[in-house]
């Protein structure tokens, strides 16, 4: 039997960081990923950053963007859709995002005000300004909005499979794809954790290099769909075989060496392989 190439499985990007995926079949990976990727962010009162980590309802809001970044709709299924335009050129505030300073460009007290009621905490939302200067680190330096480090996180369909062969043996359902929040799901590779040995890969019209791990925290036992924790699981499972240094290892984390399109159904080829840091 023929053995498949590997291709892009699945597209998806986080218009607010932490709040629902928009999945696409074509989009643009720019410097800082997929277009639109984090380009906004929930904070608290003092500009603190919000995430499912302690605010997992935020799983529950579902921004539509478009295509230009004008204008953007929040959707809830408590509340009623917030159509807004995005302000790029305001006054920015300070923001911290895991403690580090950065700036954003607060969006007005009428998102404010709808996001505290789907959060139930005094919120705001603010869009990384256009100087948005950020280096993000690992073995392939670059930038990104307001992700976690780097620009775009993969995860292959082959590692997943593992995974939920591990927490079928012990008695657990399977979790869905949509726990880890990756931008680019990789269909075709046959060994799990391929995306761990990956140093340079083109995916479309883009060559991506290799960051770092994407270590696993409590986001992952979040159901995205109802926003409830779920419990120790697929936490606990990780722990017996994905435990590095740093904490538990699942997927990579990749810094934008060439912008370009990419599509669902694109060819990915690794031109440069490493070791696991496993």
């Amino acid at each position: 039997m023929r053995r498949c190439a590997p291709r892009i499985a699945r597209l998806a990007y986080y218009p607010v960081k932490g709040c629902a995926a928009v999945h696409a079949t074509t989009a643009a990976v720019t410097p800082a990923g997929i277009t639109h990727d984090r380009a906004f962010l929930v904070v608290d009162g003092k500009g603190v950053y919000r995430t499912q980590r302690r605010h997992p309802q935020l799983a529950l809001v579902a921004p539509e963007i478009s295509s230009d970044g004008s204008s953007m709709t929040l959707r809830h299924p408590d509340l009623e859709p917030l159509h807004l335009p995005v302000d790029r050129s305001g006054p920015r505030r300070p923001v911290d995002l895991f403690g580090e300073p950065f700036q954003g460009i607060d969006q007005g007290s009428v998102v404010g005000e709808w996001l505290s009621e789907a959060v139930g905490e005094t919120s705001r939302l603010v869009r990384v300004p256009p100087d948005h200067r950020r280096v993000t680190d690992g073995l392939t330096p670059g930038t990104s909005g307001y992700a976690d480090s780097s620009a775009v996180h993969i995860l292959s369909k082959a590692s997943l499979d593992l995974l939920n062969e591990r927490l079928r043996a012990d008695g657990h359902p399977a979790v869905p794809m949509e726990r880890f929040r990756p931008n680019i799901v990789v269909d075709g590779w046959e060994q799990p954790h391929t995306e761990d040995l990956v140093r340079r890969v083109t995916v479309g019209g883009s060559e991506l290099g290799y960051a770092k791990p994407a270590l696993r925290c409590v986001v992952t036992t979040v159901d995205q769909r109802s926003a409830h924790r779920t419990g120790p699981e697929p936490l606990r499972a990780l722990a017996r075989y994905r435990r590095t240094e740093g904490g538990l290892a699942f997927g990579a984390k990749f810094a934008v060496v060439r912008p370009g399109a990419v599509s669902v159904g694109d060819a990915v080829t690794v031109t440069r392989w490493g070791a696991s840091e496993m």
